[in-house]
């Protein structure tokens, strides 16, 4: 876009605050609520008769439906903006909800809970993650950090206050009350005023926003080469615009990133973890009680858990951004993951209430730490330019694992009459999932230092530019097709290498 048309800059403070407390709101319940939702599961199942894997469908499908539905909400945001986006989706949450609570049958619930209330906090997830970039760039982290940790503070209100709901009003009056507290999120989605000039289209502002996150990517580094390479194609299609169904898709949705290494690797890795990633957080509560503790002791394992990981996000987040561990972010993130695999399968050992506390602690532990790095680990690889794609694609992909992961627990819960076994298969499936990481992360590293190696090399050659460039970025065929074509794209980077020396 011309310099005319562009929209200010983000404001990075002011209203932007309010607009995180917003999103604190939406992004909490959107994390949190499938969670808590565990505490009634006992109950609906005697209730309705039905087994643990039956009625961990609904946890499942709702937690699919906020992740699958990500790309659907990406479109949304794009052609409306955050505000009505946000709204709507509170609207739907409370409507799921309400309607639940005349459900007759488990199939209904899975509709009502899983689809509708799961397609209501999806439509909150997206818009609150995106509308912060809008309104914070060089305050982003903390703004991020911030509007996060609504995810374990609702978790650590929600499981005590839905046993209490519970215990006065029957799961069905609990319901009822829910719906009306997820109306809330109607009033946070209020709060997302629309940045900039009216006229200023939001793509514009995405694109802006793009570019100077992509300076940002390009000095921190500069091995990166595919970066600059994206924002000149993704201007193109801005003056494109509908001229075809299949390229407003992959305007969304940058399918060219199958190419790529590093996101391949990412994508493989975290689809295994999810197997394994909410089951256990799922089937705690019902577990303990099994082993005979008090309901609301076992809820408030979720919140002991809660508040672990409401500390562990923002440390995680300072560790993970500072000199030492910031080059080789991609070793701790499997790390973390392989943690949080050995404090499932070291579960069973816990005997008594003592033994859970200590499991939730760390528990509570590993989780922040995976879900403190579990975006800033794929915008490391894949850089700013083409993160949006790389989201919407990821959660597709996570969202088959995300739906049959606790499912599959409550079977071996079913099967076997006893828990250890849905522990000890998450904990074997995310220590595999971090060692794949590990090793394969390793293989990449050295790949890139390879290729930057020859790249080197072959900048003292000027004939080989056209094939290096091939070995670069092979998923912009067009590009490679002529020689010269590729001489003002090698200007822009250089262009933007010196502009990013210069300030």
């Amino acid at each position: 876009p011309s310099p005319a048309m562009a929209p200010p800059g983000p404001p990075d403070g002011g209203w932007g605050w309010v607009v995180v407390f917003g999103a604190f709101v939406s992004i909490g319940f959107a994390y949190a609520f499938p969670k808590g939702l565990a505490i009634f599961f006992k109950e609906i199942q005697d209730f309705f008769g039905t087994s643990y894997s039956e009625i961990a469908w609904v946890s499942s499908i709702m937690l699919a439906t906020t992740y699958g539905a990500g790309p659907i909400s990406s479109i949304l945001v794009n052609r409306y903006g955050s505000r009505p986006v946000v709204m709507f989706g509170g609207l739907l949450c409370g409507i799921g909800m309400v309607s639940a609570a005349f459900c007759t049958s488990i199939l209904q619930l899975y509709i009502c809970v899983g689809f509708i209330t799961g397609f209501g906090l999806a439509l909150n997830l997206q818009p609150s993650v995106i509308i912060i970039g809008k309104y914070f760039l060089k305050r982003r982290p903390i703004a991020n950090g911030l509007a996060m940790a609504g995810s374990p503070v609702m978790l650590c209100t929600l499981a005590p206050l839905n046993q209490f709901l519970f215990d006065n009003f029957g799961w069905r009056g609990s319901f009822l009350i829910l719906g009306a507290i997820l109306l809330h999120c109607c009033v946070a989605g209020a709060l997302f005023r629309p940045i900039g000039a009216a006229t200023a289209s939001v793509k514009t502002q995405a694109t802006g926003e793009g570019k100077a996150a992509l300076k940002e990517e390009v000095t921190k580094d500069a091995m990166e080469m595919s970066s600059p390479m994206s924002v000149p194609t993704e201007t193109k299609m801005e003056e494109e615009e509908g001229k075809d169904c299949c390229e407003k898709i992959n305007q969304y949705l940058d399918f060219s990133l199958f190419k790529h290494r590093g996101f391949l690797i990412y994508l493989i890795g975290n689809v295994l973890m999810f197997l394994g990633f909410f089951a256990p957080i799922v089937f705690l509560a019902p577990y303990a009680k099994h082993i005979g503790i008090d309901e609301y002791s076992a809820a408030f394992l979720l919140s002991i858990l809660a508040i672990v990981d409401m500390i562990a996000r923002p440390t995680t987040g300072i560790i993970a951004n500072s000199k030492w561990v910031r080059p080789r972010i991609q070793y701790f993130f499997s790390f973390s993951i392989a943690f949080n695999g050995t404090c499932h399968l070291l579960c069973p050992l816990a005997s008594g209430y003592t033994g859970l506390v200590v499991y939730s602690i760390f528990f509570g532990l590993a989780f922040g730490m995976v879900c403190a790095m579990l975006f800033e680990t794929l915008m490391d690889l894949v850089g700013a330019a083409r993160f949006t794609s790389a989201v919407g694609l990821v959660t597709i992909a996570e969202c088959c694992t995300i739906l049959l992961g606790p499912p599959i627990g409550g079977t071996l819960i079913d099967t076997f009459g006893d828990y250890k076994y849905m522990f000890l298969k998450c904990g074997a499936v995310m220590v595999l999932a971090g060692t794949f990481l590990f090793i394969m992360n390793y293989y990449n590293y050295r790949m890139l230092a390879k290729e930057e190696k020859e790249r080197k090399a072959k900048e003292e050659d000027p004939k080989s530019v056209r094939t290096e460039n091939e070995v670069r970025n092979n998923w912009n065929k067009e590009t490679t097709q002529d020689g010269p074509e590729l001489e003002p794209l090698k200007e822009e980077q250089d262009g933007l290498k010196k502009e990013v020396n210069g300030t």
